[in-house]
């Protein structure tokens, strides 16, 4: 599932390589890139987008039995969206050491008490690349 999410953020345009898909019951239910430069607005991180998609198609906010699949590690804002539409567990490639909340700089699970599954380094290298292409790309 790692390869949809690698292949969702390689849409992101303007905006940093994330990319995101969600999954039930081992079927992608929504996808999603970073669009913030593209709508103006600082919440469209690829997996706040992914969890408003997946909401829509199944028309509940509980994403209990949702898997979530991105290429970098959550933020806060993005870890606390998903921790309370009760996503089951976390897959993400790259880790954030600056803004990682699932573990490298703050783990929100602790503060939330939350049960959530977190599982790093998925592809890490893979994910490592689109973001230092995009840095690369941007720095130009």
């Amino acid at each position: 599932m790692m390869n949809f999410a690698i292949e969702e953020a390689k849409k992101s345009g303007n905006d940093i390589a994330v990319g995101a898909v969600i999954v039930k019951n081992g079927e992608i239910i929504a996808s999603a890139h970073n669009e913030r430069e593209k709508n103006n607005d600082i919440s469209a991180h690829a997996e706040i987008v992914a969890i408003k998609r997946a909401e829509e198609k199944l028309n509940n906010w509980r994403l209990d039995e949702c898997e979530l699949y991105v290429t970098l590690e959550p933020c806060p804002m993005c870890t606390w969206a998903i921790i309370q539409s009760r996503i089951k567990a976390v897959y993400f490639g790259s880790f954030d050491k600056h803004y990682g909340a699932l573990g490298s700089v703050i783990d929100l699970r602790r503060i939330a008490n939350s049960k959530l599954k977190v599982y790093g380094g998925i592809m890490e290298d893979k994910c490592d690349d689109l973001l230092n292409e995009y840095f690369l790309k941007i720095r130009k």
